[in-house]
């Protein structure tokens, strides 16, 4: 058994053998609930070793899933504030459209790139 945190969260990995390999989970440690899937190996430090690089892709992926998300719901405020804003000093509503979708394809390609890196 082993515990490490990643991100914000602690988790408990447990390996067991079945027949010939290893499989190992992971638990949340706060909830006691299962996290994942399950990892095997030819021994129980590679089963673990692939779980923990599952659950550190994992929250990376979370992480920039909900960046995605926030640009877009910036990207959609920004779309709608436009058709109420009047001329004044400052960046025009269609800049301020243009940065804003900037930001959903950076955020868009950031999530294609981890998306990119997940373990086998």
């Amino acid at each position: 058994m082993n515990e490490t945190s990643i991100g914000n969260v602690r988790y408990r990995f447990i390996a067991e053998r079945r027949d010939a390999h290893w499989i190992a989970h992971a638990e949340r440690i706060d909830t006691h609930d299962r996290f994942g899937i399950e990892c095997s190996g030819t021994t129980e430090a590679e089963a673990i070793d692939r779980l923990s690089r599952w659950v550190e892709w994992q929250s990376e992926h979370t992480a920039a899933l909900e960046a995605l998300q926030r640009a877009e719901h910036a990207y959609h405020r920004t779309i709608a504030g436009s058709a109420f804003a009047s001329p004044s000093e400052g960046p025009s509503a269609l800049e301020l459209q243009k940065e804003s979708l900037e930001a959903v394809e950076a955020a868009r390609v950031r999530l294609d790139e981890v998306r990119a890196r997940k373990p086998e």
